[in-house]
């Protein structure tokens, strides 16, 4: 387990910024846990350099509900990347392995299938108190990190295609 603040925010420039459109996608569950991956995502967007109109925010049900939410948005005319926000904490039975597997293959296969960056944002805690350091808490903000991600995604995409 993670001692130190995970997240570090570094500065990314991203050419023709004001061509680009995210989506960022937010798991009603745990919802304490993922509105605060939220925050931490759009706030960091917006300091890098995004202006609130390129941001949209879509919520799906759960984690599991993440990949055809991610499937739809690079579907949508304009979006050039997503976050996909969820927590999924383990319980006393396999659910959390088979919910946790589903997720991250599904969201790694819509950003294979579309092209775009698709940033996993899921945290897979052990208990309640790992995702809240890890949302805001003492080991910093994974939604910070996805944020950071994808806009690094994003300027590799452009860099590659000059």
């Amino acid at each position: 387990m993670a001692t130190v603040n995970l997240s570090e925010e570094r500065a990314i420039l991203l050419p023709e910024i004001e061509n680009h459109r995210v989506v960022i996608l937010v798991s009603r569950w745990n919802e304490e846990v993922t509105e605060n991956l939220y925050n931490g995502a759009m706030e960091t967007l917006l300091r890098l350099g995004f202006q609130a109109s390129q941001i949209e925010k879509e919520y799906v049900p759960g984690s599991f509900e993440l990949p055809l939410g991610a499937k739809w948005a690079t579907e949508k005319p304009g979006v050039t990347g997503v976050i996909a926000l969820g927590c999924i904490v383990r319980g006393e039975t396999p659910h959390f392995e088979y919910v946790s597997m589903a997720t991250a293959q599904g969201i790694q296969d819509i950003g294979l299938h579309s092209g775009k960056p698709v940033v996993f944002g899921v945290l897979t805690d052990d208990h309640i108190e790992q995702s809240r350091a890890r949302s805001g808490g003492v080991l910093g903000n994974k939604g910070v990190d996805c944020a950071q991600a994808l806009v690094e995604m994003l300027a590799l995409q452009a860099k590659l295609r000059a």
